[in-house]
């Protein structure tokens, strides 16, 4: 796919400086730029590579004004780094702009799906599903009996939707996640063996949601597991039943989240978090990567550590934590010095 220098400006509403023919077909950082690329300039310590860079076509800051001469066209806008976000925002649209459904493919009975659709080949859509407008489900999605999908979802290839799942408007769900498995429920039984808990409950996932690659979300034992809007997981979280994550919180990748734990709004959570179940966490935590979560927290606590400490303090005591052997090695000569007194 190429686009002219013109067409990029138009997209932008940029100012051409150079030639307005010049033809992209990839893009590139500026100090990796080769023929056919199209780069940006918005951090000025980077400014020297735009003399050297082979790059086709460079987009930069208005105030912009060479020094030397250029071998690359340039795009003038009134924020470079704005607008190349725009552009990848833009040519992803394009990108992912498929319609159709392709075979092999099942549908089930009694779906209803909205206008421009596409389903890749190697789909299955079970009974009584619902699917909205412009959404796009790649190769190799499983979708299960009686989900409801919103308008503009994209659900790329492998992912596995199970039954009674709502997914919301303007969702994307990557390859690989899980959603609607069953919670780890198990009984003891007096014999030492364990009787599964039937789980019997669903996912529900609101608008606006992003959910990265081979994430598990767990249906509920009863009512319903829930994300709410706005929420950003990472790739590799577990999600388990029970779990309600409140509006816009952003979790880092391979967090495990145990069952019925209640999770505020604009949280943020770091990688590699563990939080036990049954707890509450209030709005705007923040927890650092690594941590332990093993109570409840308050509304606009900062914790790192394992078990979680007040963040504060915690970096407080890492001085100790750092110089312990010194600490113990002069602890152990001022006993025998009192020793020998």
């Amino acid at each position: 796919m190429k686009f002219t220098a013109e067409q990029i400006a138009g997209i932008l509403e940029g100012d051409i400086i150079g030639n307005p023919e010049a033809q992209v077909y990839k893009l590139s950082k500026i100090e990796e730029g080769t023929e056919g690329s199209l780069t940006f300039l918005a951090n000025p310590k980077y400014s020297n590579y735009i003399y050297t860079t082979k790059a086709t076509i460079t987009i930069v800051n208005k105030t912009f004004v060479p020094e030397q001469g250029l071998t690359t066209t340039l795009i003038k806008v009134e924020d470079a780094y704005k607008s190349f976000s725009k552009l990848l925002e833009y040519y992803n649209q394009v990108k992912l702009m498929k319609s159709g459904i392709e075979q092999p493919s099942f549908i089930s009975e009694n779906v209803v799906y909205g206008d421009n659709i596409y389903l890749g080949c190697f789909s299955y859509i079970g009974k009584n599903v619902t699917i909205g407008h412009n959404v796009k489900i790649y190769p190799n999605t499983f979708i299960g009996d009686n989900v409801v999908i919103g308008d503009n979802c994209i659900l790329f290839a492998g992912v596995k939707v199970y039954s009674e799942t709502e997914i919301g408007t303007n969702c994307t769900i990557h390859s690989g996640t899980i959603i609607g498995s069953d919670g780890f429920g198990f009984a003891p039984q007096e014999d030492g063996t364990y009787s599964k808990v039937p789980q019997i409950g669903n996912v529900i996932i609101e608008d606006n949601v992003e959910i990265g690659s081979c994430t598990t979300i767990d249906r509920a034992t009863l009512g319903s597991t829930i994300i709410r809007k706005g929420v950003k997981l990472d790739n590799q979280i577990q999600i388990a039943h029970n779990v309600e994550i409140g509006e816009n919180t952003v979790i880092a990748s391979q967090t495990g989240v145990a069952g019925s734990t209640k999770i505020g709004k604009n949280c943020m959570i770091g990688g590699q978090v563990g939080i036990v179940g049954h707890i509450v966490i209030g709005d705007r935590v923040r927890i650092q990567a690594q941590s332990g979560i093993a109570k409840s927290l308050k509304d606009d606590e900062v914790v790192q550590g394992s078990p979680a400490l007040n963040y504060g303090d915690f970096n407080k005591s890492f001085v100790h934590f750092k110089n312990l052997p010194k600490i113990v090695t002069e602890i152990e000569t001022i006993k025998k010095q009192l020793d020998t007194k």
